[in-house]
């Protein structure tokens, strides 16, 4: 079944075949600038706003919502119309915009260990429609807050460079259509070379994210385990060519794990990846989340202030990330489809 925001411009227009050539227009406006359901959209009679609500059901079911302490960050658990599959979407708040981390997939096969998601398996890839909406359920939130949404970062579950058509078809609806310019459009990667490379074909030049987490073959392979089938000399020589067609900075997500991934070595290994890049990678360090079945635990803060330390001195440009929503589960890696995401104290795991 089709639903309501999988529909190209011109599959809607031969939906209204029949009606006024300005119905079109009119409900596109009512979908992509003002988020609204058929059903709330005034400006079209009433018979054809049941007849969409009959034909374009919306794809997410929502199940629950779970809002962080401090009201900042909302997490959103939906089901699929079809098939029930669960995925989740966090929409987060600043002082006058907000962000939406969407899914492109129910579940990852990326098999990362330390990600709830991974940890999941993988079920389907998303629709374009289906990415799209949770944009524009988000965005409903949103103004119900004074707020809108002008960021949208590719990084909840899923692996969105294994479902590149998909995910590039709901960048162009969310770019040219809800109006979100490239800049504020971030799609994240754990090195899907194949995707990089279409990535780099495309028009639009969005933010690239890898998610690196290792500088030295032997230890991603451990951490990330696809990258045994694009290791790092393949994947840092194919970010070089975006960069250079996109003139876009690259940036390198580093999930910082205790005794694993943070010591003094890795700084430096990882300082010498970025440089291969010119301008050289920016790193974003983000201290490990918890999540079920990985028996490790972040950095301490000591050390990860240590690690950008280093970086910096080195001449790296590095931030951390400020980790948000980690009492609702809504951090980074920690997104498991509604499944409890359980403390694991034991940080005895070494190299």
């Amino acid at each position: 079944m089709s639903t309501l925001y999988d529909p190209t411009r011109e599959e809607l227009a031969e939906i209204l075949v029949g009606e006024p050539k300005y119905r079109i227009d009119q409900l596109w406006s009512g979908l992509y600038t003002h988020f609204k359901r058929p059903a709330d959209i005034t400006t079209l009679p009433a018979a054809l706003r049941l007849r969409l609500d009959a034909h374009l059901p919306e794809s997410l079911i929502e199940v629950r919502r779970e809002t962080s302490e401090d009201g900042d960050t909302v997490k959103f658990l939906w089901h699929l119309l079809e098939g029930n599959h669960p995925i989740e979407t966090v929409l987060m708040y600043y002082e006058e915009r907000a962000t939406v981390c969407v899914s492109t997939q129910a579940g990852c096969a990326m098999a990362c260990g330390f990600c709830a998601t991974g940890q999941a398996g993988f079920n389907r890839h998303l629709s374009a429609g289906e990415i799209v909406e949770q944009v524009v359920r988000a965005a409903r939130e949103a103004a119900t807050k004074g707020r809108r949404i002008d960021n949208i970062v590719f990084m909840g579950m899923g692996e969105p460079l294994a479902n590149e058509p998909n995910v590039w078809a709901a960048v162009e609806r969310i770019h040219g259509d809800i109006g979100i310019s490239a800049r504020h459009l971030t799609i994240s990667t754990v090195g899907i070379v194949p995707g990089i490379k279409a990535l780099t074909k495309r028009p639009l030049p969005v933010n690239l994210a890898v998610s690196l987490h290792a500088a030295r073959d032997s230890l991603r392979d451990e951490l990330v385990p696809i990258n045994s089938r694009y290791p790092l000399d393949m994947l840092i020589d194919t970010c070089k060519e975006y960069l250079i067609e996109k003139r876009r900075r690259v940036t390198f997500e580093w999930a910082l794990i205790d005794r694993v991934n943070d010591t003094d070595r890795d700084a430096h290994e990882l300082a010498e990846l970025c440089f291969r890049l010119t301008p050289a990678a920016h790193v974003n360090l983000i201290p490990l989340n918890p999540t079920p079945g990985w028996p490790t635990t972040g950095s301490s803060p000591g050390r990860v202030a240590a690690f950008q330390k280093i970086l910096r001195d080195l001449g790296v440009n590095a931030t951390t990330r400020q980790n948000r929503g980690t009492e609702i589960a809504a951090a980074c890696g920690q997104l498991a489809a509604g499944q409890p995401v359980v403390v694991k104290l034991d940080s005895s795991r070494t190299r």
